[in-house]
């Protein structure tokens, strides 16, 4: 833009100072100190920067044309990612202020002491609508607004229910709109999370129908729960909380209060109805203990006092089997009492942090913890090419078998218990390295304010083990031409989430040769009902009075893949076997592969049910745009993965996890359907606030459409004698790869400084040429001898 004639363009001084006051801490994530991931407090005012010497008024009035410069122009990538960062503290505490101030809610302040009062339960950020993030971030429109999601549980009114609001603008709100899901269906108040003050009542309420089962506790656990200071008595809820919608009913597990609780069911199950917002009116509808159903503790506790009670086991001499402590020795008497190998940076670290904006070779991307459901990548991108607008986990659940009413029960479907805000801490060593980046977070879940969760986050450089590539040329006379290889690394982002007994450790791992792998690792205690000979139906006795019960876990991601651009199709790619003549050898036939290319042209077509076979190569291309060699220009979605359907389909649950039906649906991009699950669907499975299937309902064309795939990975889990104490990790991962399908014109790795190549010079003097470019020696923490190669073999 040319200034009319007559004015001075704004001077490059001023310029300047406009960008750096228009990176001030109030457009920059991360600066306020208090959050690793949050954007700066509030509190700091923008003020406009003093400009040096005498200023003509007709300069002063093109601050106007270098503003309007500044705004058409990409963001930086630190201002671009900030708007995907969490709420800070100071941003959360904004919204909850705010909602506190409004009459018309009735909000009760701090912690609520009752079920029917009106309280604040959730508040996290509201992502950017796409279109408005892509504008902002590929330049000429502005910022988008800085808005917040807050969920509020209306207990105070005659029909409670629970209702979202999108507050805004921040940093200092003064609107509260609500929302609803698709469907417009208001979310029933027995459908909401259950909170710490709800398990506060459960508790109590315990204390006093518990009371009748005291002396039989005593008798025959060793441990009690009435009146109880030392061996104690706790409980497992399961879920849902009935069999219809409307229901609050849940099943309790009575287990030993030891470390590893989970592994120490004592035999007796509860049926507890908490489904009133008085808690005096909460009861117990049904006990089953060692096998038989119980319609009071009343009933139970007389049949123990007449004798005619068949008595659960003892409990195990063994008590602490669950426990980390070690026992046994291995057979080989290796050490194991010194550390073993670790990970350093010789160099130092060859990744960058800045908010939550993360650098890496060829990969630059913005990262959150969302207080729901977990892990968010925004804007992924590599050599600044943008692949993906949003790579996120949706759910994770567990659907169990049993004998016990608990077991045949649950069906955690993860995401309602919070599973953003279980990632505690991470342990440097173990958890990852010792050199790793630890973030910290901060989530406004169930509280009475902002909570800091310390190193919830890490990210390091983790040698992979293997060569990203290498290649050894024989020469096949004892020798060789050349040797050329490129070391294994990627980067990983990791945060954990442990619901209940369960710890699911999330990994995003980014290669150098643009190649992106999402991962979760099953560990920590088995979910385990009271032993009973039926029961090895549905699982394995490990222990005297133990069941591991079977359980299928599934794992649904969101992968809104732009590749090169927002206007993609997708296709599926297999072999087929053709039996042609063959053209060298008269009367002979050749039987070969060949590829068979697939175009989905609808999103039915596109939606590949469990029990069908799912195609090798899927590919989400760009129509328009090519590589160097004229392929369109593709990424591929590879799984790694076992995962089955958990139910039936239609049968009553499964209804809430309908994404499930799928190993991959395709869909069109709608705002509407940003993602596949809800804190609700836990608890009103039947009735879903979100209904996946509606995203596939209408069919819609996905020619060069905006497209988002939903990817369903998982495994089945038997329980074995080797997952006590703990479930191990090797064998219980399962995830899928992002790989360029010639996306590129050759593997962007090249572009890697790592890589070693060998040529032989005098093979009879072992005289090599060594070309690389990095230092001869890693440093003192690998060995402080230089890199050194030979090559050559012979018989001797």
């Amino acid at each position: 833009m040319e200034p009319p004639a007559g004015r001075a363009k704004p001077s490059a001084t001023l310029v300047g100072l406009l960008q750096s006051w228009l990176g001030s801490c109030a457009w920059r994530a991360g600066a306020g100190g208090e959050s690793g991931l949050g954007s700066c407090p509030p509190e700091r005012p923008l003020s406009m920067p003093r400009f040096p010497g005498k200023m003509r008024l007709e300069t002063l009035a093109w601050v106007v044309v270098a503003l309007g410069v500044l705004a058409s122009a990409s963001p930086t990538p630190q201002l671009g990612a900030s708007i995907f960062a969490d709420l800070s503290p100071a941003e959360l505490r904004a919204v909850q202020s705010f909602l506190l101030s409004r009459p018309e809610l009735g909000l009760v302040a701090g912690r609520a002491d009752s079920l029917a009062s009106n309280s604040l339960f959730l508040v996290e950020l509201q992502v950017p609508r796409k279109s408005q993030a892509l504008q902002f971030l590929d330049g000429g429109s502005p910022r988008p607004p800085r808005l917040a999601r807050a969920i509020i549980f209306f207990g105070e009114q005659a029909q409670p229910n629970v209702t979202e609001f999108v507050v805004g603008p921040l940093p200092r709100p003064s609107y509260c709109r609500p929302v609803s899901y698709k469907g417009g269906r208001p979310v029933p108040f027995a459908a909401r999370p259950v909170g710490l003050l709800e398990y506060q009542l459960m508790h109590r309420r315990l204390l006093q129908l518990l009371e009748p089962l005291d002396r039989l506790l005593r008798d025959t656990a060793g441990f009690w729960y009435h009146n109880c200071s030392q061996r104690c008595l706790t409980f497992s809820d399961v879920a849902p909380r009935g069999l219809g919608p409307g229901e609050r009913r849940s099943w309790l597990i009575l287990q030993r209060a030891v470390e590893g609780h989970f592994l120490h069911p004592v035999g007796l199950e509860l049926l507890l109805d908490h489904g009133s917002r008085d808690p005096g009116r909460w009861a117990l509808q049904q006990l089953w203990y060692n096998g038989q159903y119980f319609a009071s503790a009343q009933e139970l506790a007389g049949r123990y006092e007449r004798g005619e009670l068949a008595l659960a086991p003892p409990p195990a001499p063994e008590l602490l089997f669950s426990t980390y402590q070690p026992r046994g020795r291995f057979s080989t008497g290796t050490p194991t009492d010194v550390h073993g190998a670790k990970v350093c940076e010789p160099q130092g670290k060859r990744y960058r942090v800045q908010g939550n904006l993360v650098e890496y070779g060829g990969w630059r991307l913005a990262l959150r913890l969302r207080s729901s459901s977990g892990l968010q990548l925004f804007d992924l991108r590599f050599n600044g090419q943008r692949l993906a607008h949003e790579l996120s986990v949706q759910e994770a659940v567990a659907f169990y078998g049993g004998h016990t009413p608990a077991g045949m029960q649950t069906k955690f479907i993860d995401s309602s218990w919070g599973m953003g805000t279980l990632a505690h801490e991470l342990a440097p060593g173990i958890d990852c390295p010792e050199v790793a980046t630890y973030l910290d977070v901060h989530h406004l879940y169930d509280a009475p304010g902002p909570v800091r969760y310390p190193r919830a986050l890490c990210l390091f450089e983790l040698p992979t083990g293997v060569p990203l590539r290498r290649h050894f040329d024989s020469n096949a006379q004892g020798g060789y031409r050349f040797y050329g290889g490129l070391e294994g690394r990627a980067l990983v982002l990791r945060t954990t989430a442990t619901v209940y007994n369960y710890d699911y450790i999330w990994d995003v791992l980014l290669y150098p040769n643009g190649v992106l792998e999402a991962k979760v690792h099953a560990t920590g205690y088995l979910h385990a009902t009271f032993y009973t000979p039926p029961g090895l139906h549905y699982g394995t006795r490990l222990h005297h009075d133990l069941l591991g019960n079977l359980h299928t876990h599934l794992v649904h991601y969101k992968v809104d893949l732009d590749v090169a651009g927002t206007r993609n199709s997708f296709e599926t790619v297999d072999v087929r076997f053709e039996n042609i003549s063959n053209p060298w050898q008269a009367g002979e036939r050749v039987v070969q592969p060949r590829l068979h290319r697939r175009p989905c042209r609808s999103e039915r077509q596109a939606a590949f049910p469990f029990g069908t076979a799912l195609p090798r190569y899927l590919l989400i291309s760009s129509p328009t745009q090519r590589n160097r060699w004229g392929h369109p220009r593709s990424y591929r979605i590879q799984y790694s993965s076992q995962a089955d359907r958990v139910l039936p389909r239609g049968w009553k649950e499964e209804q809430g996890v309908a994404w499930g039906r799928y190993h991959l649906a395709v869909t069109r991009h709608h705002e509407k359907e940003a993602t596949s699950s809800s804190l609700y669907a836990q608890h009103d499975p039947w009735q879903p606030a979100l209904d996946f299937e509606s995203f596939l309902r209408n069919d819609e064309n996905i020619e060069n459409q905006d497209l988002v795939a939903w990817v369903t990975v998982g495994f089945l889990h038997i329980p074995h004698a080797e997952d006590v104490p703990n479930t191990a990790t090797p064998g219980n991962a399962v995830g899928f790869f992002l790989r360029p399908f010639n996306f590129f014109d050759e593997d962007p790795s090249v572009a890697s400084r790592s890589p070693v190549i060998v040529r032989p010079r005098d093979p009879a003097a072992a005289r090599v040429e060594i070309q690389r470019w990095t230092p001869a020696s890693p440093g003192p923490c690998v060995s402080a001898e230089p890199f050194h190669y030979n090559g050559t073999y012979w018989q001797e």
